[in-house]
C-alpha cells in the first residue's frame, strides 16, 4: 500500500510497515522487481510533489490524476530512463529559499517538527510524519540488525535538538528490541561525568553519535584519570569520517567503528552500514544519481562513479524532494560487497564547500587526517583531536593529545602537514581543550568545525543564533591561543 494525500490511519500505518518490510528484504537480497517498484513509487511521488509549492511549476502536469493512471501503465524503463531524467534538478538554494515549500500536508498533520541545522542557509523544515518514521526505521533497522545483536545496548549522544537523528535512532533501537539511552551534554560546561557514570553502570557497549563528540568524551575521561567507556561497537553518524579518522577512533577505543548512516534531515537516510562497514544505498526508497560537469547519471550496483549526490525521495509523500542536489560528494564502489546485500555501496567524500582553497590547491579533510593520524612510534603522543586555524600565510594546528607533548614533537608534526598548505607555513600548538567548534562538525561542517579560515568574511554569517554564539566563543578562544585577533561575526 502506498500512502497518498488522504492522510494516514493506524491500519494504513500497519499495512505500510508490512508491505515496506517485504520490499526492503527483497531489495537487499537482490530479488523482486526493483525497477517496477521504483517506477510505481515515482509516479505517485511526482503526483504528490506537484501539489507542493517547491515543485509546482516543474511538475504541474503531474497533478492530473488521469495522467497518473496513464503513467502507471508505462513500462518502468521509459519512466526511469526517459521521463524522469527530463525533470530539472532542484538546487539547495531553491529549497532553502522556501524552507517549508516541499510540504504537501498541513504542518499540524505531522507527528514531530524538526529542522535542518541551517549551517549553509536558512533551516529547512524536516517534520516527521508516521509514514516517514516507519519507512526510515525499517530501512535502518534491517541493516543495523546485521551489526547489533541480542544483548547489545546503546548510548545515543547527539547534541542536536532541532534535527531528527537522535529520535530516529531511538526508534530504530526500539525496532530491534535493544536498550538505548539518549543523553545530552551541555555545550558550555562540557561535563561528561553523568554520561560516563550511566554508561559504566548500565554496561552499555555501543556508541551512536558523531565521532568528534566521542573524542571529546574520551578526552574528558582521560583528563580526569577515569577509565574510558568500554564500547565494543561504534556507529558513527552526522560528520564526514574518512578511513584515517575511523582507524584513529578504533585505536583510541579498541572498538570496531563503522560509518553507520548517510543522509540528511531533508532527505532521510539514503545509505546504511552493513557488518563489513560498507554504506549500502536504499533503492527501495530513493532514486540516486551523481552529477558532475559531464552530466547526471543513475547510481547502479557494481558501476564505479563519483560526483555530487542527487536524491529523489520515493517514500516521503508528505515532503517529497525530486532530483535534489545535496552538495555532498560521493564515490560509488564497483563490484559487490561481501556481506551479500545487493544494493550499491557509496563512500562519502565530504561537502562541496568543505575544501579550503589555499593558492591553487584545495585541502580536504581526509588529506589532513591522513597526516595527523599516520602511524607513529607507539611511545609518541597520540593526537586526540585537532583544529586548523588559517590567517594570512600562517596555519596554526591546535591539537589535544593523550599525554604531554614536546616542542620537537610539535615541530615534526608541523613539517608533515606543511606540504598540504602550498605557500602557507604550519605551526602546531598543543592545548588542553579545543574550542567548542571542534565538536560541532555535525552542525557546521568540517570547514568551520575543524578548519577555521579567519580570512573568510562569511565565516559564520548564515548560522542561527545559538551556533553563532558558539562560533564567536570559539574565535575568541582561538585569538587567545594563537595571538590572532578574533573576527566579529
Amino acid at each position: 500500500m502506498l500512502l497518498m494525500r488522504d492522510g494516514t490511519s493506524a491500519v494504513a500505518a500497519s499495512d505500510l510497515m508490512k508491505v515496506h518490510l517485504v520490499d526492503v528484504r527483497s531489495t537487499l537480497a537482490g530479488q523482486g522487481d526493483l525497477a517496477g517498484l521504483q517506477a510505481r513509487k515515482l509516479v505517485r511521488i511526482l503526483h504528490e510533489a506537484a501539489h507542493s509549492g517547491l515543485h509546482d511549476e516543474n511538475l504541474k502536469y503531474w497533478r492530473d490524476k488521469k495522467r497518473v493512471r496513464e503513467m502507471l501503465q508505462e513500462p518502468p524503463g521509459r519512466l526511469l530512463n526517459e521521463l524522469f531524467p527530463a525533470i530539472p534538478l532542484l538546487s539547495r538554494t531553491k529549497l532553502r529559499a522556501s524552507p517549508r515549500g516541499a510540504l504537501t500536508r498541513p504542518i499540524q498533520s505531522f507527528l514531530h517538527y524538526y529542522e535542518s541545522s541551517g549551517t549553509t542557509g536558512d533551516p529547512v523544515a524536516a517534520p516527521k510524519a508516521v509514514d516517514d518514521l516507519i519507512v526510515n526505521t525499517v530501512n535502518i533497522g534491517e541493516m543495523w540488525a546485521r551489526v547489533l545483536k541480542e544483548g547489545d545496548s546503546a548510548l545515543i549522544l547527539i547534541n542536536g535538538p532541532f534535527a531528527p537523528a537522535g529520535y530516529q535512532f531511538e526508534k530504530v533501537l526500539e525496532y530491534l528490541g535493544l536498550l538505548s539511552v539518549r543523553l545530552w551534554v551541555d555545550q558550555v560546561t562540557g561535563d561528561y561525568s553523568r554520561v560516563l557514570r550511566i554508561v559504566r553502570e548500565l554496561g552499555i557497549n555501543t556508541y551512536v553519535g558523531a565521532p568528534s563528540r566521542l573524542t571529546e568524551l574520551l578526552q574528558y575521561a582521560l583528563s580526569r584519570g577515569e577509565a574510558p567507556p568500554a564500547f565494543g561497537k561504534l556507529l558513527l553518524i552526522a560528520e564526514q569520517t574518512g578511513p584515517s579518522f575511523v582507524r584513529h577512533i578504533e585505536t583510541l577505543t579498541g572498538a570496531t567503528a563503522r560509518v553507520a548512516t548517510f543522509g540528511s534531515s531533508e532527505t532521510g537516510t539514503v545509505a546504511v552500514t552493513c557488518e563489513h562497514g560498507s554504506l549500502h544505498t536504499q533503492p527501495q526508497s530513493y532514486l540516486l544519481e551523481v552529477h558532475d560537469e559531464a552530466g547526471t547519471r543513475p547510481v547502479e550496483e557494481g558501476r564505479a562513479d563519483s560526483g555530487e549526490l542527487v536524491v529523489t525521495t520515493l517514500d516521503l509523500p508528505s515532503r517529497p524532494l525530486v532530483r535534489y542536489r545535496t552538495g555532498d560528494l560521493v564515490e560509488i564502489a564497483n563490484g559487490l560487497c561481501p556481506c551479500g546485500v545487493r544494493t550499491p555501496v557509496l563512500r562519502t567524500l565530504g561537502r562541496q564547500q568543505d575544501a579550503l582553497k589555499l593558492a591553487r590547491d584545495g585541502v580536504r579533510q581526509e588529506e589532513c587526517e591522513a597526516v595527523v593520524w599516520a602511524s607513529q612510534d607507539a611511545r609518541a603522543p597520540v593526537v586526540l583531536n585537532y583544529m586548523l586555524v588559517v590567517k594570512g600565510d600562517s596555519v596554526v594546528c591546535l591539537v589535544t593529545a593523550d599525554r604531554d607533548t614536546t616542542p620537537a614533537w610539535e615541530a615534526e608534526l608541523g613539517e608533515r602537514l606543511d606540504p598540504l598548505f602550498a605557500e602557507h607555513h604550519v605551526t602546531v600548538r598543543t592545548v588542553s581543550a579545543l574550542p567548542p567548534l571542534a565538536s560541532m562538525g555535525a552542525y557546521v561542517g568540517w570547514k568551520l568545525s575543524r578548519l577555521v579560515d579567519l580570512d573568510d568574511p562569511a565565516l559564520s554569517g548564515s548560522l542561527p543564533p545559538p551556533l553563532q554564539e558558539a562560533v564567536q566563543q570559539s574565535l575568541s578562544q582561538i585569538a587567545r591561543i594563537t595571538a590572532v585577533p578574533a573576527m566579529t561575526t
